[in-house]
């Protein structure tokens, strides 16, 4: 990933006025679990919930869907011992389905879904070791499957997709509670947002009114743009966990609600 790219964008004033029409949904900040001091996982939890955060984001990942390991359902049963806000359970596995059972027992509210999943990956991405992933359609009978286990007991099933992987979800837009759209490359550290994501948002927003969250490099001068677009889900990492005092940070975010 490039890291010298400089991205400008307009004014609040015109954002402003793009989010008074494009913001159908209430703007919802969600803490990135990833981010936090693991050492003390309870205070991190209850300083997010004083500092007024939504729910909490659970980056799922395996070591073969993405090129890194971090956590599972324990952690995601431990966080919900702590707290009743949402838990967004963010599967990036290989196969989802396989574990779904898992993360509802384990008490996730919402599980993600990602499209490469459930589609036949490009060639340049189908070896081991291959990232990311991308697809340029779904086999839709294969993922609402998925979604149907979710939504059964009772929980929400959003659908994911990776930047490289184009708008495909029109057969199964009216099935889901929600898209969410990485605005970096699942499982690499330190890259920048890619401004494309805005762009995605705004078209996908032109045909659904439902949820849209978006994760990846969120902070105070890359969410206007994509709340503008028409998301009201954002996911945050160190942008909120790295000052001491998390209520700035989330009241910027929140403050985009116009």
């Amino acid at each position: 990933m490039s890291q010298g790219i400089r991205v400008r964008f307009p004014s609040c004033a015109f954002y402003i006025l793009l989010m008074k029409k494009n913001s159908p949904n209430a703007i919802q900040v969600s803490a990135s679990i990833l981010s936090a001091d693991f050492s003390r996982l309870g205070e991190e939890i209850k300083r997010c919930e004083a500092a007024g955060a939504d729910r909490f984001h659970v980056d799922v990942m395996d070591g073969h869907f993405v090129p890194v390991i971090t956590m599972g359902p324990l952690i995601v049963a431990a966080i919900r011992s702590l707290t009743a806000l949402p838990i967004d359970a963010h599967l990036m596995v290989e196969h989802p389905g396989m574990h779904l059972e898992q993360f509802i027992a384990a008490g996730a509210d919402s599980i993600y879904l990602h499209a490469e999943c459930y589609g036949v990956l490009r060639p340049a991405c189908r070896g081991l070791g291959q990232f990311p992933k991308e697809v340029d359609r779904i086999d839709a009978a294969q993922i609402l499957s998925d979604i149907a286990k979710i939504q059964k007991a009772g929980k929400k099933a959003f659908v994911t997709l990776n930047p490289g992987t184009p708008l495909c979800l029109e057969d199964i837009l009216r099935a889901i509670d929600g898209v969410l759209i990485m605005s970096v490359n699942p499982g690499f550290a330190g890259q920048a947002f890619k401004p494309e994501a805005v762009e995605k948002i705004r078209q996908l927003r032109k045909i659904y009114s439902g949820d849209i969250a978006i994760d990846g490099g969120i902070n105070a001068k890359t969410a206007p743009p994509v709340v503008a677009a028409g998301a009201n889900i954002l996911a945050a990492a160190s942008y909120l966990f790295a000052p001491p005092d998390m209520r700035p940070v989330i009241d910027c975010l929140r403050q985009l609600k116009i």
